[in-house]
């Protein structure tokens, strides 16, 4: 059985990208586009497509931006999960915003670093606590023989940090990436989208138009 998609089509419309209108400085860029997704109401602004590869296979999902500043976007996660060992064995990755509502896109390449304890502790804490000891009941990427193992699990979490403060696991933190390139993206009608990718350059950013 085949799935006839191609009758799906629509125009964009909604503006275009200049390189006039651009920033000397991709984060600077970055932040912009992010508080008009935000003021836009686009569901979940932060959510991000991450790719990564070991010799293997290929891997993507969708992880949150907890914050950005100019040494790259960081995320927290499981580092025994299967996206932490594909990035222990490359650390090459990808990232993905589709801000479609918008008919723009945002994509990050480049590589992957740990943050330091103490950036994870810090952000550990501001987690409310159910998630923090979810963060200790799932072995993320591991077989689960039923759900009712998992919840078994945060529930023995849960009666061990009932009372109190709740550790950082020590297998969980957050990853740095830190880009190479930042293209933005921006739909325009007859398929002739503007991109533009920011390339690092020994200190600066160099800027050029890609085709569609």
């Amino acid at each position: 059985m085949t799935l006839d998609l191609t009758a799906i089509r629509r125009e964009f419309i909604k503006g275009g990208l200049n390189r006039s209108d651009l920033n000397d400085s991709p984060f600077k860029q970055f932040e912009l586009w992010f508080s008009q997704a935000k003021d836009a109401g686009i569901v979940e602004p932060s959510a991000m497509s991450l790719a990564t590869a070991d010799e293997a296979e290929l891997g993507i999902r969708t992880v949150l931006l907890k914050y950005f500043d100019e040494s790259g976007f960081v995320f927290f996660t499981n580092y025994n999960s299967k996206k932490s060992k594909q990035i222990s064995s490359n650390p090459n990755v990808a990232i993905l915003f589709p801000w479609l509502a918008l008919e723009r896109q945002v994509k990050v390449s480049g590589t992957v670093e740990k943050i330091s304890m103490i950036e994870s502790v810090k952000y550990f804490a501001s987690r409310p606590k159910n998630s923090q000891i979810g963060a200790w009941a799932s072995q993320q990427s591991s077989h689960l023989s039923s759900r009712q193992v998992l919840v078994s699990q945060f529930n023995s979490m849960k009666d061990k940090f009932g009372k109190g403060e709740v550790p950082l696991p020590d297998f969980w933190g957050g990853y740095r990436v830190i880009p190479s390139t930042i293209e933005f993206w921006q739909g325009r009608e007859n398929r002739l989208h503007d991109r533009f990718t920011y390339r690092a350059n020994h200190g600066s950013w160099l800027i050029e138009r890609l085709s569609p």
